[in-house]
């Protein structure tokens, strides 16, 4: 009898520590593997572009965010703010008043002949010969993959909620208007994502380095 009733103290002891102190495991949350044309939609609404030639990318988009561990939802918010910015989500987008030859292409809008070379180095491909390639189906999301985790490091970014220099390491030119439409767009990411807008989110981007304006006056020509 006496070992029946310590038995069901200790039974009673450790429900209420279980109850009291539940694992980490119970309470993170699922990473997100993959977004639709509707979550898109849900998160920035008419930027995004034709459902059908959107729809035709997102699997190789998906696969580009699994690869690079774009998978929680700061990372997706920032690259996917981005890219809503960017390309309006179309892998085979190009500016339609930019007649360079190393003209912004795909989902990231590579520019310059120096990342044309980069990307083509890394990828096996001859992207200066061939600059096309880098909006085809099969190129424009690894481009994407690429330039956010290799020609620069973007994702440490992502999770510090530093949208300000995630918007100076893409290299768009320096306008107040973007970067401020752009931290709105991440704002809205979040809340779909994560369910809410977390606190600490920073859109002051940095001034730039005396170097960092002479990489983007040679990607630019």
């Amino acid at each position: 009898m006496r070992h029946r009733i310590l038995g069901l103290v200790a039974t009673s002891i450790s429900a209420t520590l279980l109850a009291l102190c539940p694992t980490t495991t119970a309470l993170a949350a699922p990473d997100r593997t993959s977004v639709t044309y509707d979550d898109l939609v849900a998160m920035f609404g008419d930027k995004v572009g034709n459902k059908k030639t959107v729809e035709t990318g997102l699997p190789t988009l998906n696969r580009a965010m699994d690869d690079a561990r774009i998978t929680t939802p700061y990372r997706q918010a920032a690259y996917l703010a981005t890219l809503a910015n960017e390309s309006s989500f179309h892998h085979d987008a190009k500016g339609p008043r930019d007649k360079r030859k190393y003209a912004g292409r795909g989902y990231i809008q590579l520019t310059g002949e120096a990342n044309y070379t980069d990307a083509g180095a890394y990828f096996g491909i001859d992207l200066r010969r061939r600059p096309e390639l880098a909006r085809s189906l099969d190129h424009s999301a690894p481009i994407s993959r690429w330039y956010w985790t290799v020609a620069r490091e973007i994702n440490p970014l992502a999770d510090d909620l530093e949208m300000g220099k995630v918007n100076a390491a893409i290299g768009y030119p320096r306008n107040k208007e973007e970067d401020a439409e752009r931290c709105r767009d991440f704002k809205a990411a979040l809340k779909h994502l994560n369910g809410s807008v977390p606190k600490g989110i920073d859109c002051t981007r940095p001034k730039p380095k005396k170097a960092d304006d002479q990489d983007r006056a040679a990607d630019a020509s």
